[in-house]
């Protein structure tokens, strides 16, 4: 009997990936409302300049939660799930802890450049802020272009990768 080999692992299309990250931010608005809800009741809706920076900060630690249980739990969120897109780190069964935490992080390389930007140079409007973050986020997508396996710099950066799930067969009742 022959050993047969492992069938070869497909890297989701950028436009894929690109389309899942919309999904999830219409998800993630969900559970940051959600968030929001419970600080303004545990803070009695708080205007108080140190709970409006709490807020901001107690956002980042759910958004934090949110993907990175999600990561290490099953290797998606309901997004990814939903568009068959996985994310592994080669030797591991499940993403551990540091490297969920570490491509979090390295994550925000779509958007906070473009901030950064939006402070450094004083642009408040939103048509300001939409164009900036729109170059960023494009800016970042080419990332993966330039990469032999087509991943994002987080992914490489972070040593993970995306998949491709095979669709699964629909049993007929």
């Amino acid at each position: 009997m022959q050993a047969t080999k492992p069938a070869p692992v497909a890297t989701p299309t950028i436009l894929r990936r690109v389309t899942v990250m919309l999904y999830e931010a219409l998800l993630l608005f969900s559970v940051e409302m959600l968030a929001i809800a419970f600080y303004m009741l545990v803070t009695l809706n708080s205007q108080h300049p140190l709970a409006r920076e709490g807020m901001k900060v107690w956002l980042f630690l759910v958004t934090a939660a949110y993907f990175m249980w999600c990561w290490i739990d099953s290797g998606h969120t309901l997004a990814m799930k939903t568009w068959r897109i996985k994310v592994v780190k080669l030797g591991h069964h499940k993403l551990p802890l540091g490297t969920a935490a570490l491509r979090f992080l390295l994550a925000w390389g779509w958007f906070a450049p473009a901030l950064l930007v939006c402070w450094t140079f004083g642009l408040h409007g939103k048509a300001q802020i939409g164009i900036a973050l729109a170059i960023g986020i494009v800016a970042w997508a080419l990332t993966a272009l330039l990469d032999k396996d087509r991943q994002f710099l987080h992914d490489r950066l972070a040593g993970t990768r995306l998949i491709a799930l095979p669709k699964t067969a629909r049993k007929s009742a």
